[in-house]
């Protein structure tokens, strides 16, 4: 059985697709990209930033599901460019307590949704 994780405190789905779904105590959240609720807007321009907005994004997704970073095992970093992996790696790391951060992988693509320079995407578990 899977419950459908939705807040308005993240950005909506731009597709058919929800921004979590639970499945038992296993959370798996959507790839987020740095669209500022609020607004609606993209934050761009500052790869520091756009990393935060997406990772303020997860943690909405994870509060949500009555969770936090310390509740998060996998992450994939999906990144335009691997030259801006150090200033990316250190927002990231900012999230998460290095003695507990998750597993993680990045990959440098040729495109994202909307052409943003970073999607993030999380498995968090009870």
């Amino acid at each position: 059985m899977k419950k459908i994780i939705n807040t308005s405190k993240a950005p909506a789905p731009i597709g058919p697709y929800n921004q979590a779904v639970l499945s038992g105590n296993t959370l798996y959240v959507s790839g987020q990209i740095p669209l500022d609720p609020k607004t609606g807007e993209l934050v761009e321009g500052d790869i520091k930033k756009e990393t935060a907005r997406s990772m303020d994004n997860l943690k909405a997704i994870l509060n949500a599901a009555e969770m936090t970073f310390e509740n998060v095992i996998k992450t994939t970093i999906f990144i335009k460019d691997m030259n801006q992996f150090s200033k990316i790696n250190e927002v990231y790391g900012s999230y998460f307590n290095e003695a507990s951060a998750p597993a993680r992988e990045t990959v440098e693509v040729a495109n994202l949704p909307k052409f943003v320079n970073v999607e993030i995407s999380a498995i968090a578990v009870k």
